[in-house]
């Protein structure tokens, strides 16, 4: 009897200790789930920013020779003064910049154009004026009353700077006056290109 009673209590406690073990092992393979995700996730998170890490140093370099069909600039600017209309189609400045683009195509020099926005006077155009000197514009057209006026005060303390103003009375060296009407286009472009000839070494 007492050989029977040990038997059972021995396969309780087998049967006690097998099941316990279960939750056990259950919750270490759970674990080693978790461990292994966790890895799994972290590795990929490594990974795609190491390839955005390469896209933005690296992708954005060309690759080869630059592009032939890309137009290559010469160092030389071409700055428009406008009113607040700016080179809008029926503006006054639109047919200025329709020769500076043509000159531009001809010589291959840089244009822009600022409008003046505000109070169209001369106290609210000199800080656009200042801005195109700090600029370094190599020559500085103006279209408009008091643009122009400021241009052609600006040209006195600007000697080395071309000026091309509509309709301006200054009598400067580096002022080229032009005519507003039909031929203005055509008068711009080609004072632009006697700037970037005289500018040539």
């Amino acid at each position: 009897m007492k050989t029977r009673r040990t038997w059972r209590n021995t396969a309780k406690q087998a049967d006690s200790s097998a099941t316990s073990r279960v939750p056990r092992v259950l919750a270490s393979a759970a674990g080693a789930l978790r461990g292994r995700a966790g890895w799994t996730v972290a590795s990929a998170a490594v990974l795609a920013l190491g390839l955005l890490a390469v896209w933005i140093f690296v992708g954005g370099k060309q690759d080869g020779p630059p592009d032939p069909r890309a137009r290559q600039y010469k160092d030389f600017d071409a700055c428009l003064l406008t009113d607040e209309k700016g080179i809008v189609t029926g503006a006054q400045a639109a047919p200025v910049w329709e020769g500076m683009q043509q000159a531009s195509g001809e010589t291959q020099v840089r244009v822009t154009f600022v409008p003046v926005m505000g109070e169209q006077s001369v106290a609210n155009v000199q800080p656009f004026f200042n801005g195109l000197m700090q600029r370094q514009c190599d020559v500085v057209l103006a279209s408009g009353a008091p643009q122009v006026k400021v241009t052609e005060e600006g040209a006195k303390k600007h000697p080395k700077v071309r000026f091309v103003v509509v309709d301006g009375s200054s009598d400067a060296g580096n002022v080229t006056r032009v005519t507003s009407g039909e031929g203005l286009k055509k008068a711009v472009a080609d004072a632009v290109r006697r700037a970037v000839k005289d500018a040539a070494p």
